[in-house]
């Protein structure tokens, strides 16, 4: 990856995509400060070339990330550079959804409502983004029952790649989570092994080590003890470098040492 990022520096159009990417993989090893670091940097390469719709896009991948690993302020602060910069369909999408993953479900809403009118017949925002938002603030709300109803229409489409930037699974995720919250640790297992068996699909997006920690949360549901513990055991391993203060590394360090 370094070797990749020193052959790319300066080159438009490809330097600023492999910084974003390199902030992915940051992220997956729990990294965080290193891996905003990297996305203001892919940001600044995209719009040195007058890039701001991959700029954008960069900026709300970084709203995803933050929202999932607990840093609701950086997501909302990433989400209003994103926007600020363009508003296309892509960069909506990603950035409602993370908005609504981050507790902002009044932003979200209206948000998604302006997704719902410019894209009327649109098959990805439709049947994939605007319930996987829905689905979003129903949990946020504490309804974990709507959120299963609102992505039961995203089920032929929630292996799919929707757009150029790999943000995948997502309803597989929330799927999960509404599960979890519903105390069915079975059917939220399924969930987050779909997460781990795609890796070829998941690539390095934050999503996929997170799928271990909420796998380890459904075994421990479950009551196997010896699963939960083997799957805390391999997000923390993989987070084993993380940066200490990320909110769900503190939850699922405390979870774990109550299983010991």
């Amino acid at each position: 990856m370094s070797g990749l990022l020193s052959a790319a520096a300066g080159k438009p159009g490809t330097e600023d995509l492999l910084l974003s990417a390199s902030a992915d993989t940051e992220e997956w090893h729990g990294k965080v400060q290193m891996a905003r670091e990297l996305t203001g940097r892919a940001v600044h390469s995209a719009e040195r070339n007058n890039a701001n719709e991959s700029a954008a896009n960069y900026l709300a991948r970084e709203v995803l990330r933050e929202a999932e690993i607990g840093t609701r302020a950086q997501a909302e602060a990433y989400g209003k550079a994103a926007l600020n910069l363009v508003t296309s369909r892509d960069v909506a999408a990603m950035t409602t959804l993370g908005l609504a993953r981050a507790g902002d479900t009044v932003r979200a809403e209206s948000l998604a409502a302006n997704l719902n009118d410019a894209f009327p017949t649109d098959t990805l925002v439709q049947h994939y983004w605007l319930p996987t938002i829905r689905a979003a603030v129903q949990l946020q709300h504490g309804h974990p029952s709507k959120a299963l109803v609102e992505l039961e229409i995203v089920t032929p489409y929630e292996l799919g790649w929707p757009m150029p930037i790999r943000v995948v699974l997502y309803p597989v995720y929330l799927r999960g989570q509404a599960n979890l919250i519903q105390r069915d640790g079975r059917a939220a297992a399924g969930e987050f092994r779909k997460l781990i068996e795609h890796r070829g699909l998941v690539a390095n997006f934050v999503l996929g080590v997170l799928a271990h920690l909420q796998l380890a949360r459904a075994y421990a549901m479950q009551s196997d003890t010896a699963k939960a513990r083997a799957a805390y055991k391999d997000f923390l391993t993989l987070w084993k470098d993380a940066d200490p203060d990320i909110p769900i590394l503190k939850e699922a360090k405390a979870e774990y040492a109550k299983l010991q």
